[in-house]
């Protein structure tokens, strides 16, 4: 199932008897519905370390599917590009740099002028008239959607040109959910998960605030939960706002939140790593960061989209089918008035990054992760 596809119950009392029998229902699963989602993970798993330069990889199968580039015509110019990158950290720029290279042997009087000093910079580069194409760093946030709206009057068009990576910094990796080890949870799912982090609980159920409520008894009966998570006002606290909370803003008081830390001699200790290093001095702790911080006194839960399941933990396979249910996405947009064409040479370069050689290439890469061939089709057609 996509990320866009939760649904929410509504409809008052009844709608609300109905939740407490899901969430009751749900809660006496958790501790041994997860022996199937354990299971699958082993073949997940030995597909996972494979690189993506080995043919039996998930990712090189995958691509293998992806239909070749088949030009619909010559296109010339240059084509302006902002987005993900830093002024001294080149995050996007080699992967833009060896699309280019390949996309001219198509179309060699093509070039492409690159911009990358940050996704905060790639939206209004289009609404300005300073960029062709924005290469955001993560999904669409609201107030970007909203600016570029007010703007133009319409929406950007959007394509999905790469999958967020399991662990890899500054690549969109995933958002992971975790508790300590001695925490008898193994799943929970994203309405648990509102209820849990919100308070509002868009999802339908309750708030959340006590281990016995997904469950748990005798020392864990009546224990209140501790959350730990990213600044709310940060990007990844933001994705979270919108695909976790349904676009509440209101979180849970308790939330313990973290900023980078910014060391005398250069380094940093990221917020993640101050999360999952927190959560593994608290048995009642729960906390959102990603695997590359993980530690011996915490585990990650599989995570599901409804009551009914699956459960998924993150992994490459995982995120490339969407099947984990947070599953981050790295979009390309455009400015594309309703019932206009797109300029010929910015239609080209965006059919070519879904094809196998655009997609190839970030498997050359190694950082995204690719789409898979029934993504690309839906891409493509939103280009039509």
């Amino acid at each position: 199932m996509g990320r866009n596809a939760f649904g929410t119950l509504r409809g008052g009392a009844p709608a609300r008897r109905a939740w407490a029998a899901i969430a009751v229902a749900g809660a006496a699963a958790l501790l041994s519905a997860g022996a199937t989602a354990a299971r699958a993970e082993p073949a997940a798993a030995s597909s996972d370390a494979l690189p993506a330069s080995d043919p039996r990889s998930i990712e090189a199968r995958t691509v293998a599917l992806i239909p070749p580039y088949q030009p619909e015509q010559t296109v010339s110019g240059v084509i302006r590009i902002q987005g993900h990158g830093h002024v001294t950290l080149k995050w996007m720029a080699p992967l833009l740099s060896n699309w280019e290279k390949a996309f001219r042997r198509f179309h060699p009087d093509a070039s492409i002028q690159q911009d990358m000093k940050g996704t905060s910079s790639a939206i209004p580069s289009l609404f300005t008239g300073a960029g062709d194409i924005a290469i955001l760093g993560e999904e669409l946030l609201a107030d970007a959607a909203d600016a570029f709206q007010r703007a133009k009057g319409y929406p950007p068009l959007g394509i999905d040109i790469a999958t967020g990576s399991v662990d890899v910094r500054n690549f969109d990796y995933a958002q992971q959910f975790f508790v300590h080890k001695d925490n008898p949870i193994s799943q929970l799912t994203l309405a648990q998960l509102d209820g849990i982090y919100g308070m509002e609980h868009r999802r339908g159920l309750q708030n959340i605030r006590s281990w016995d409520q997904l469950g748990l008894g005798g020392e864990w009966a009546g224990t209140p939960i501790n959350p730990y998570g990213w600044r709310i006002d940060d990007s990844f606290g933001m994705f979270l706002q919108q695909f976790l909370l349904n676009g509440s803003h209101r979180w849970n008081n308790k939330l313990k939140d973290y900023v980078h830390i910014y060391n005398a001699g250069g380094t940093i200790y990221d917020h993640g790593q101050q999360i999952l290093d927190a959560l593994g001095a608290d048995r009642h702790g729960i906390a959102v960061s990603n695997i590359r911080y993980a530690n011996p006194n915490v585990k990650p839960v599989a995570l599901a989209a409804g009551p009914e399941g699956p459960y998924y933990h993150a992994t490459k396979q995982t995120l490339i089918e969407r099947s984990y249910p947070l599953t981050r996405l790295i979009p390309a947009y455009i400015d594309r008035a309703p019932g206009q064409p797109i300029t010929p040479r910015i239609k080209e370069f965006l059919r070519f990054l879904v094809s196998r050689e655009g997609q190839e290439i970030i498997n050359q890469d190694g950082r995204y992760l690719p789409i898979t061939r029934e993504a690309a089709g839906a891409e493509l057609r939103k280009l039509e």
